[in-house]
């Protein structure tokens, strides 16, 4: 099995959200995804200026098996940007063959390429099998930091509460 990696285009996007969705089954989240194809194309590949998230696509003989979606991220201490993977996810059925590691290599490249100076992305606790691929891979945890997010209506009450 051959895998390829490719820049996304506007006719992935009804993969891109097939697999969106995908990956919310697998993290237990069946229910969560919001997002529409209007939402990917509006910050993929925008009407008007420079799109903010990218993507790239696994194929085998032409079928679309997996994803990376990832944006530019910013270190105050390198004064440089770096990539921000916000979710890699392989089709069950085909993970083993190499498209996480081809995901994977081929933004370790971008990076390489355009001088950025981290490839970093979170995974869930419980999820053994990748925590095991990425540190297979050289990846550390960073586990003195914590994640911490606002959202929903924690964000909301917060942004009203800081009016000036």
């Amino acid at each position: 099995m051959t895998v390829t990696i490719r820049e996304a285009t506007e006719s992935d996007l009804p993969q891109i959200l097939r697999l969106v969705h995908a990956l919310a089954v697998y993290e237990k989240e069946p229910n969560a995804v919001e997002a529409t194809e209007a939402d990917f194309a509006a910050v993929m590949f925008p009407a008007e200026g420079s799109p903010n998230t990218f993507g790239l696509m696994a194929e085998v003989d032409g079928t679309v098996i997996g994803f990376a979606v990832w944006f530019h991220s910013f270190s105050t201490w390198t004064g440089r940007n770096g990539i921000w993977l916000e979710d890699l996810f392989v089709d069950p059925e085909y993970r083993g063959h190499g498209a996480g590691k081809a995901l994977l290599g081929r933004l370790a490249q971008i990076c390489r390429d355009r001088g950025l100076t981290r490839l970093e992305w979170c995974v869930l606790r419980w999820n053994t099998p990748s925590i095991g691929f990425y540190e297979s891979l050289g990846a550390k945890p960073q586990d003195e930091w914590e994640t911490y997010r606002l959202d929903g209506q924690a964000l909301a009450d917060f942004a009203a509460a800081s009016r000036s």
